[in-house]
């Protein structure tokens, strides 16, 4: 088949759908997202019937993902890194339970944390749940691991992590497909009891897990994405993991001075790692994220070798790699074709013109600096978390999706008045629910507010959970009706808007304020569509 120009998310999406795909859950998350909506987007996604709707969050893809599998299914689950911490109660007993119908989970690190609250780097996850974890050097490779991933995880009985980082996943190459194959037929597995994760069972299973660690290094051993290149000068030894491979070889277009091992697939290759160490007076790890391989090779090698990266300073302990760090490393300079004026600066992104989070903020704000001093802000994951900065610099933190009510919480419980919660309206549904539920148990003296634009904004307008749903959640959850306000926020209503929150802050119980436009951005593509 021809060459199609592809991003690293496309090539691991159209890899699925050639593979026989019938499902993919994930919820939007930067540098994720843009697997789900090409699914969504593919024709033959459509003809075959292929799931892709968005899921409420991680934890909820995870599970869902899993049930597909157990019916014999292929399925794939994608999340952003910090999206594994969201889905770790089910993906690491994922590890245990095994599967029926291959499994791929695609996380998407963000070393530098262009969009991300921390830069965590999920290959300890699939290190620590003891399953074969691939990581891709370029868009070829995701394609291929992918597309024969998911006969692997049947082959061994469990789910494959598939590791990217950022500059993979939104960058381009021709990508070379593979035959399509049809979509597996719904069938069990032999072991009736394989996913009832009981003590007895659960120990059981995980005596089998502990077994096939011995079948993952020899897969790793004989895989293709695993390669020792030879090379002259023994003084070092290069490792070179997944995109840090592509910046390694553009230092060395004819080929690198000294020899590599090129990893692409873990659990690490023992055989190639041993005949690189035995061979060179010193390891140079490159890796992009934290020191995953640097630290392993520490306590796999047991031998006096230097072992050189993140740990040591060789390379940066934080942020992501680059040709030029990567050059430095190994001795070399790369000098820049050009200059960046100094007159160029960095702009912080704000918020739309016309966004109705501008008009939340503008009255929130006026109405607690005017009438209460020791007031704070917990705010959430979202496009409103771009309150932090001018002109309003309305918020006081910023941590996890959902901590904006649990916080909000906590701080009420310790004293604090007032205490508001701001949160949107796909967090909420996300992770919000059950914090609010939470407050309603104790009646904490607490304001929420559930800035509702009626779209996932911060990643591109997806569906949003909750949409059209908001009030019955929160009237489900126990708030009293009365207590539910709904505004929109206009400048028109900046009076009603003041009025409805003095009257909630000096409630002394739960509130919830949910201010309601759609998001200035759906809103334009909508009229273009029309």
């Amino acid at each position: 088949m021809s060459k199609q120009l592809l991003l690293g998310d496309e090539a691991i999406a159209q890899a699925a759908l050639d593979a026989g795909l019938s499902g993919v859950y994930a919820y939007p998350g930067t540098p994720s997202t843009e697997i789900t909506e090409y699914i969504q987007s593919a024709p033959e996604a459509a003809a075959q019937h292929v799931h892709c709707r968005w899921s409420a969050n991680e934890k909820t893809a995870m599970e869902a993902a899993l049930g597909m599998s157990f019916v014999g299914k292929r399925s794939l689950v994608c999340m952003k890194h910090v999206g594994m911490n969201v889905a770790a109660d089910c993906f690491v007993n994922s590890g245990v339970t095994g599967v029926t119908g291959g499994m791929m989970v695609v996380a998407a690190d963000d070393p530098g944390m262009h969009s991300s609250q921390n830069e965590q780097d999920s290959r300890f996850y699939g290190d620590f749940t003891l399953i074969p974890m691939y990581e891709p050097s370029n868009q070829q490779e995701a394609y291929d691991m992918v597309h024969g991933g998911f006969a692997f995880s049947e082959q061994m009985g469990e789910p494959v992590l598939l590791r990217i980082v950022t500059r993979l996943a939104h960058s381009r190459a021709g990508v070379e497909r593979k035959e399509v194959q049809p979509q597996n037929v719904l069938h069990f597995g032999g072991d009736p009891r394989q996913y009832i994760l009981l003590p007895g069972i659960a120990r059981q299973r995980y005596k089998a897990l502990l077994k096939k660690q011995a079948l993952f290094v020899e897969a790793s051993e004989n895989s293709p994405y695993n390669q020792y290149i030879d090379a002259p000068n023994k003084k070092r030894g290069i490792i070179a993991c997944g995109i840090g491979y592509n910046y390694l070889m553009e230092s060395y277009p004819d080929g690198c001075e000294y020899p590599v091992l090129k990893i692409g697939q873990y659990p690490l290759p023992q055989k190639q790692l041993s005949q690189l160490v035995d061979a060179c007076d010193e390891i140079l790890v490159i890796e992009d994220g934290q020191p995953f391989v640097e630290r392993q090779l520490k306590g796999v090698l047991g031998r006096g070798i230097t072992v050189k990266g993140r740990l040591d300073g060789t390379l940066p302990t934080d942020g992501e790699l680059n040709p030029d760090i990567v050059a430095h490393a190994v001795g070399k300079e790369n000098r820049p074709a050009f200059v960046v004026p100094s007159l160029v600066a960095m702009r912080p992104p704000a918020l739309c013109d016309g966004c109705g989070h501008r008009d939340m903020y503008a009255v929130l704000t006026e109405v607690l600096r005017a009438d209460y001093p020791n007031h704070k802000v917990f705010s959430d994951i979202g496009c409103y978390t771009l309150g932090s900065g001018a002109p309003y610099h309305a918020i006081h933190s910023c941590v996890d999706m959902g901590a904006s009510i649990t916080m909000a919480k906590g701080a009420a419980d310790g004293g604090l008045f007032p205490a508001v919660a701001v949160i949107g309206d796909s967090t909420f549904t996300h992770s919000g629910m059950t914090g609010l539920l939470d407050c309603v148990n104790e009646n904490a003296n607490v304001v929420i507010v559930i800035s509702d634009n009626e779209t996932t904004a911060m990643t591109g307008g997806q569906d949003s959970a909750g949409t059209g749903r908001l009030e019955s959640i929160c009237r489900g959850l126990g708030v009293p009706a009365e207590h539910i306000r709904v505004v929109i926020p206009l400048k028109k209503n900046y009076d009603e808007m003041r009025r409805i929150l003095r009257e909630e802050l000096e409630y002394k119980g739960v509130s919830v304020v949910i201010p309601r436009r759609e998001c200035i951005q759906t809103l334009k593509r909508k009229h273009q569509k029309k």
